[in-house]
């Protein structure tokens, strides 16, 4: 009975070692077969932790630093990046115009009209079909191009059409209401599509009377501009983005660091603030430093050549190479550039640089070391603004960037030298000492009735008036008291008459028009005293403008008119054949810059399209990475022209180019605050 019970408890005992050595058995076949597997045939691998992280290091992490001491190429910030948000923005609006003196029309019926009236009701204007109905407004067209960068506040010109369909003749007297411009335009067929208010303009309109032929001039009177009309509502930022096969979270940091180490400021508290901040893993906003706001493509320019990435023994040797590109006139641009990225570190061979014996040289050298902040090269910045036109607009806008004591002293010594002639330079540099400080005593101004701004620069020069007809409404009297010359017989707008006998020292100015007690005013013929009584009689700027124009032709003024005589750009230079290294030839023609990029404070800022219509990363269609502030060369390589000679700069071609004679259209404008007697 008891031996089956044995037998089963021996059975249950002894089954479990035999099964764990016969699983042990297989497990060890397998190990032992996959071993002879070839290697292909092996499992997957399965991605590490390194793969996986995004913030590994690439193969330009992994260099040794001895690689990047001794390395001939220094990688840059634009290698890896485009530009964004340095194009201009194109606003539209539809407003209305009011104080026409009966060349206005009732607007037909349109998707124009339609907006309008419902931007009226938006307003509360009430009865808007009688006040289209008037003869005394009209329906018009605003146009503008925000400027990159603008800020808040900040003012541009705009604009003004009749539409082709209107009735309306002429837009001479008129004044546009409160209008706001979007960044879209009305599409054919389907109505105005309304986008987000970029703007709003309004003013005065100047209407041009050039002479022509009557068609001529029915078409100019149906178009105007309102000078500094537009005022921006938003602020436009700049950015970088990453190229595609850059693009990731760290690389957007480390870019934007290493534009932080180069270019920062302090906030109130005294907490350093990188100029660059890494938005996503493609796109980096980019603020302006203060000493570039006036010149936004150079600061580009000079971001883009930051190193991405570069030891201080690298940096080194780069400046040593760098100093020897500076002081060769062919390549000193660009490294002054590559200089001026680096910052503080460089000043040393960028001062080296202003003891060269070629102008282009310690011209470039001044450059960068003005907008590092360094008034070291201020004395050879005055010598190309003066001796060379095609550097001039880039020093005086470098000059501009410096705000020291000795940059408006310099300035000043500019505007009141009696050797100069070129209204340019005088204009030039009263533009640019107006930038560092429009309240200095020197140079500022007094408001006529908020329309327009009168200086009188009481020099010893020789006497100059310059107007201006873009960007803003100023008049600058250069010389100390000037006075008409008479007999005279002038006519401020079609309203004010102006009278001066010969040999008498009293204008005699009418406008039958106001009360019977102002209608006539006796003052000295000093010109800053016409100009004032002619403006509180009514005269409205381009009534001025052509006042002094017409002055002008009948020989009443005391010297030159010069009007919107700023530096251009894009100018060619003739660098000496002993420079360019061709013994052979007497000097060679390179362009300086490129006159689509201008330095803010001599821009025209024109509303038609510029040449070369350009991306949204900055580049152009028909140019390729053209940079500000550079030399240039004609079509990839110098133009030779063996018929200059060495001393070009001086020959008497050139001293006539550096003599602006311009006589452009002036505006006939009826003043838009005085009401009729009705």
């Amino acid at each position: 009975m008891t031996t089956p019970a044995v037998y089963h408890l021996d059975q249950k005992h002894c089954s479990k070692p035999i099964h764990r050595w016969i699983l042990r058995g297989l497990f060890c076949g397998m190990i032992w077969g996959l071993s002879y597997l070839p290697v292909q045939a092996q499992l997957p691998s399965l991605p590490s932790l390194n793969d996986l992280n995004p913030f590994k290091q690439d193969e330009f992490d992994r260099l040794d630093e001895d690689d990047l001491d001794t390395t001939l190429h220094t990688p840059m910030v634009g290698e890896y990046t485009r530009i964004g948000g340095n194009t201009a923005v194109r606003v539209y609006g539809i407003g209305l115009v009011v104080g026409l003196k009966g060349t206005g029309d009732d607007p037909p019926i349109s998707t124009q009209r339609t907006y309008l009236k419902r931007e009226m009701a938006l307003k509360g204007v009430k009865d808007a079909n009688r006040i289209l109905r008037s003869p005394n407004t009209t329906l018009v067209e605003v146009k503008g191009m925000l400027p990159p960068l603008v800020q808040k506040g900040d003012l541009f010109d705009v604009e003004v059409y009749i539409p082709g369909s209107s009735e309306a003749t002429s837009l001479n007297g008129g004044w546009l209401l409160e209008t706001y411009l979007t960044e879209v335009l009305p599409t054919p067929g389907e109505g105005i599509k309304k986008g987000h208010a970029l703007a709003v303009a309004k003013g005065p309109i100047l209407v041009s009377t050039d002479t022509g032929d009557d068609t001529s001039q029915i078409g100019m009177q149906k178009r105007g501009k309102i000078l500094s009309g537009g005022r921006s509502l938003k602020e436009r930022e700049m950015k970088l983005y990453l190229n595609n096969d850059f693009r990731s979270v760290r690389n957007a940091k480390r870019i934007s660091d290493k534009i932080g180490n180069r270019f920062y400021h302090y906030d109130e508290y005294g907490i350093r603030i990188s100029m660059a901040h890494a938005k996503t893993d493609t796109e980096i906003e980019l603020k302006i430093m203060p000493q570039y706001e006036d010149n936004h493509s150079r600061y580009l320019n000079v971001v883009r050549r930051i190193a991405f990435r570069e030891t201080p023994v690298a940096q080194n040797i780069r400046m040593t190479r760098l100093k020897d590109k500076l002081l060769d006139p062919k390549t000193a641009e660009t490294a002054a550039i590559e200089l001026e990225a680096i910052g503080n570190e460089a000043i040393p061979t960028l001062e080296a640089g202003l003891d060269s014996k070629w102008l282009e040289v310690r011209f470039n050298s001044a450059l960068a070391l003005s907008y590092i902040g360094e008034t070291t090269g201020l004395d050879e910045l005055i010598e190309a603004a003066e001796k060379e036109p095609a550097f001039r607009i880039y020093a005086l806008a470098a000059i501009a960037a410096v705000d020291d004591v000795e940059a408006h002293l310099k300035l000043r010594e500019l505007i009141s030298k009696g050797n100069i002639t070129s209204a340019e330079l005088r204009y030039g540099a009263f533009r640019a000492l107006s930038t560092l400080d429009e309240n200095d005593p020197y140079i500022r101004g007094n408001s006529m009735n908020d329309q327009f701004v009168l200086h009188e620069v009481k020099t010893e020069s020789a006497p100059m008036i310059h107007l201006t007809t873009r960007k803003k409404a100023e008049i600058v009297l250069f010389g100390k008291g000037q006075k008409f010359h008479t007999p005279l017989v002038l006519r401020a707008g079609k309203e004010i008459l102006i009278k001066g006998e010969a040999g008498d020292g009293k204008i005699t100015i009418n406008n039958f028009h106001l009360p019977e007690q102002k209608q006539q005013q006796v003052v000295n013929n000093q010109i800053s005293e016409v100009i004032q009584a002619v403006v509180d009689m009514g005269a409205s700027y381009p009534d001025v403008a052509s006042m002094l124009s017409e002055a002008d032709v009948q020989g009443n003024l005391p010297g030159r008119l010069e009007i919107n005589a700023l530096p251009k750009a894009g100018q060619f230079y003739v660098r000496p054949a002993i420079a360019s290294g061709d013994s052979e030839s007497k000097g060679s023609r390179v362009r300086v810059g490129n006159s689509n990029n201008v330095p803010n404070i001599f821009s025209e800022q024109r509303n038609h399209d510029a040449r070369g219509t350009r991306s949204e990363d900055g580049t152009t269609f028909d140019e390729e990475d053209d940079d500000e502030g550079g030399i240039r060369q004609v079509g990839g390589e110098e133009e030779r022209d063996n018929d200059v000679e060495i001393d070009a700069p001086d020959s008497e071609e050139l001293k006539k180019s550096n003599y602006v004679e311009r006589r452009t259209r002036f505006f006939d404008f009826k003043n838009p605050f005085k009401r009729d007697k009705e």
